[in-house]
């Protein structure tokens, strides 16, 4: 669909969120994956605020919380270091990265939007959603 509305293409994006104690549900963004089909462009970028994430609780795991942040972008850039998702397409790891889970980074629901440069979008939502 490039070329669609002058120039710009559908992309779709979610949040990611970190849930430090699933049971309880509360959660903080964290960042954000986006997906442009027609540019083959996959992309996640991440900010943890820390003091936000122990005052939801005091002794997560900021380490490991952020080692699944860093997995999410290994995911996104593929190869070897996107582990099984190596051989993915981009749109297939990007469908795998927005799988609902229960662990303590999820991804929240997926919207779309319009846009004529999918890699300013990521930092665009980061800094509308995250930071």
């Amino acid at each position: 669909m490039s070329g669609f509305h002058n120039g710009r293409d559908v992309f779709e994006y979610a949040v990611l969120r970190v849930v430090p104690r699933v049971e309880r549900g509360e959660q903080i963004n964290a960042g954000v994956v986006v997906y442009c089909r027609a540019t083959s462009f996959v992309a996640a970028r991440v900010h943890l605020d820390e003091d936000r994430l122990r005052a939801l609780d005091p002794s997560a795991d900021v380490r490991a919380v952020r080692a699944a942040l860093r997995a999410v972008e290994c995911v996104c850039c593929g190869g070897e270091q996107a582990g099984q998702a190596s051989e993915e397409d981009p749109g297939r790891r990007f469908r795998w990265l927005v799988a609902p889970r229960s662990t303590v980074v999820q991804p929240g629901p997926v919207h779309t939007g319009l846009t004529a440069d999918a890699e300013a979008e990521v930092e665009r939502l980061l800094d509308l959603l995250v930071r």
